[in-house]
């Protein structure tokens, strides 16, 4: 028998939504870092009013680095039983939540494409998860 503890339904789903949230967050803070005008994912400068930024480039590098590294990081650290991971998927929950929440205050809400709302439940749903996970180790 493998020496390792196997994983529930949960912890995948976890794996997988933090792999799905850092692929996706890569994606779109190289788009906005290598083109802040936002002509890359076809968003118009015009979002950005009554926002601090006049580009998408600081939104870019954070998306980048909070929403694209921090989640394969935590991903991996997952993966590999670290005591911190459980600690580190509820943080990304919470910067995703934090995210989603301060885009909508400041830009308002965008249906079209709902991608607010698929990363809004996906904030819900890590949180839910890692709590879910955390008690049970």
């Amino acid at each position: 028998m493998n020496s390792l503890k196997s994983r529930s339904k949960s912890q995948y789903t976890l794996l997988g939504l933090l792999l799905f949230q850092g692929i996706s967050g890569l994606f779109g803070g190289l788009s906005l870092v290598w083109d802040s005008t936002g002509g890359i994912l076809q968003m118009p400068l015009s979002l950005l009013e009554g926002s601090p930024f006049n580009t998408y480039f600081i939104p870019g590098l954070i998306l980048l680095f909070i929403l694209g590294v921090l989640p394969l990081v935590v991903c991996y650290g997952l993966w590999k039983r670290k005591a911190w991971s459980l600690s580190g998927s509820f943080l990304v929950s919470i910067a995703l939540l934090i995210w989603i929440g301060v885009e909508v205050v400041m830009v308002g809400y965008h249906s079209e494409p709902p991608l607010q709302l698929i990363y809004g439940l996906t904030g819900i749903a890590l949180l839910i998860l890692s709590q879910m996970s955390s008690a049970k180790s």
